[in-house]
């Protein structure tokens, strides 16, 4: 597998190159040459998750890495249930938060946990990731404890749930975390800054774990097919899929799958009032704004870092701009699809039912769909008990840090404190 780097072209790296790079020249994003084409995919869809995953993810990296190294991989990230839940009529749920850290992130971090094992031997490495919320968690998770590798996460200080917080600042070990003073927008810049000091990225072996990394979208396609095999069995025609968007990593994932020969009829990006995507796709401006906070915190982005990717692919694959719908659903609308969820036995939290939302405002009469369920309510606990007057049980996983004491530190959204805690701090 070669890819490209989308602001460079002459910039080619392999697969494992890209992994352990992160970001390529001038923050660029690693893009891949060639995106390969599944056939017969009614007998992929019959396979089983894992086994199809195996398939669809040798697909790619079986050339560089072999075959039976793809599925070890595999074998070792994807050992958790992917359910697809009907809500109403029309409409359908991906859960994808039944791995440890009760979010969708575990996927893409477990895989490219194995990955960066594999791929860097024994070599010590500095992993630094931005995190509006459940990256931090699932990154924490699927590399605690590994010997050469160090983590920092920088999160938005008091803009993510205390819970969603609690599950990757109470670990300690090699799991380092940093509250920034800022939004999650500065702390994602902080991060392709640090990318940009090719002495630091040098010193300390930086490599990245955000959805700009290629493994983490590569393992997410793998949902998408399993959507897409549970719901034939329900309907007969291709569905709607609509996709909470912050960063835009999951979009993307959706987007490969697609290509790839998935038989899906248009995607629906839901976002919140940080609607820079939306805006974009009627007017053709891209113009951030200042990034708002709202209940469904994790995607409070307004400048996303994939959608490079999104227009990307479909410049590749020649596709109609409709294939990737924008629709922006502000707070009210969120309150309103969670309290319609509820009303129909669907218990579910801010980002789903910003995709709910954005699912119903698209579709048309006659069209079917499903939306992605990208955490568990309990992670939201606090704006989930307080829109739908209920107490919320703790799972397991959130009970057991809940009590903890966070061991994150706090720094100012400025790049000095944030390059000496990296050459000091670990």
């Amino acid at each position: 597998m070669q890819l490209y780097n989308l602001k460079h072209p002459s910039q080619q790296v392999s697969f494992s190159e890209a992994v352990l790079l992160g970001l390529g020249q001038d923050r660029g994003l690693f893009f891949p040459n060639e995106i390969p084409r599944l056939h017969n995919i009614d007998a992929i869809l019959a396979l089983p998750f894992v086994e199809r995953s195996k398939l669809i993810l040798g697909a790619w990296l079986a050339d560089e890495l072999g075959q039976e190294v793809v599925d070890q991989l595999v074998d070792h990230a994807f050992n958790f249930n992917v359910p697809l839940v009907h809500v109403d009529k029309q409409r359908m749920c991906l859960e994808l938060f039944h791995g440890p850290t009760l979010a969708f992130k575990d996927f893409g971090a477990r895989f490219m946990a194995q990955c960066v094992n594999h791929l860097a031997a024994d070599k010590k490495l500095t992993i630094l990731t931005a995190t509006s919320g459940d990256t931090g968690a699932a990154v924490a998770d699927a590399f605690y404890g590994l010997d050469n590798v160090n983590v920092v996460v920088l999160f938005p200080q008091g803009k993510i749930s205390e819970l969603q917080q609690k599950m990757f600042t109470t670990l300690g070990k090699n799991i380092h975390t940093l509250a920034v003073k800022s939004d999650f927008d500065a702390c994602q810049d902080l991060v392709k800054h640090a990318f940009e000091d090719s002495q630091l990225r040098h010193d300390i072996s930086l490599n990245s774990a955000n959805s700009i990394n290629i493994s983490r979208l590569l393992a997410q396609i793998c949902y998408y097919f399993e959507a897409v095999a549970q719901f034939k069995k329900v309907h007969d025609c291709d569905p709607v899929i609509s996709v909470p968007s912050g960063n835009f990593g999951n979009l993307t994932a959706g987007l490969f799958a697609k290509a790839m020969g998935l038989p899906v009829n248009y995607f629906v990006a839901a976002t919140n009032s940080n609607d820079t995507v939306p805006r974009y796709l009627v007017d053709g401006q891209w113009q951030p704004q200042r990034t708002v906070a709202t209940m469904s915190n994790a995607m409070d982005v307004a400048e996303p870092s994939n959608w490079p990717r999104v227009e990307a692919i479909v410049a590749m694959m020649q596709w109609p701009k409709e294939v990737v719908r924008g629709v922006a659903v502000d707070e009210q609308q969120t309150r309103e699809s969670l309290l319609q969820l509820a009303q129909i036995d669907y218990q579910s939290e801010p980002h789903a039912a910003v995709a709910a939302a954005g699912l119903a405002m698209c579709s048309k009469e006659g069209e079917y769909g499903l939306f992605l369920g990208t955490a568990h309510p309990a992670k939201f606990k606090d704006v989930v008990d307080r829109e739908l007057a209920v107490n919320l049980a703790l799972p397991k996983e959130l009970a057991k840090v809940a009590t903890k004491p966070c061991l994150a530190k706090v720094i100012d959204a400025d790049f000095t404190p944030l390059r000496d805690y990296l050459y000091n701090g670990l």
